[in-house]
């Protein structure tokens, strides 16, 4: 496989991987509390969390009360592990950093319950095709190696 192709994907001492989730979660009540310095702490606190554990941030965007993240994330984390420490971490130092948002949100839930999750790469069929390309060139060499 040609190096271009195998440069999105990483590497484990014991696995190589490309698992890309796009996420999605808000605040909660979906009150718009997220201005522009906020919006800078919670960068900050994502980019940590994420550096913490080794998560690539591929892209983002932070909206008045709702974010959104492309993350790389290696496969020995769940993504309700995942979800939890970016809602957690983040509401965490938010709710700390800022006393206004401490207040509006008294009971330390800054981030409503829940979030959205989709997975991100190749389609079934490319998948399909690929696997049944192996089989096909096995099948070849299994039957050349018989030919007298």
């Amino acid at each position: 496989m040609p190096q271009d192709k195998l440069s999105k994907y990483r590497r484990q001492s014991h696995a190589t991987y490309d698992c890309r989730y796009h996420l999605v979660w808000v605040t909660k009540y979906r009150f718009r509390v997220i201005d522009k310095e906020v919006e800078i702490a919670l960068k900050w606190a994502i980019k940590d969390i994420c550096d913490w554990k080794d998560i690539e941030i591929l892209e983002g965007a932070v909206k008045a009360e709702h974010i959104h993240l492309y993350l790389q994330i290696p496969p020995k984390y769940s993504i309700s592990d995942v979800m939890k420490w970016l809602k957690g971490k983040s509401s965490e130092r938010l709710l700390q950093k800022f006393p206004a948002l401490e207040k509006q949100y008294w009971g330390r839930h800054l981030w409503a319950r829940g979030y959205f999750v989709s997975t991100v790469g190749i389609t079934d069929d490319i998948i399909r095709q690929y696997i049944q390309k192996q089989r096909d060139e096995e099948l070849r060499e299994f039957v050349g190696k018989w030919k007298p």
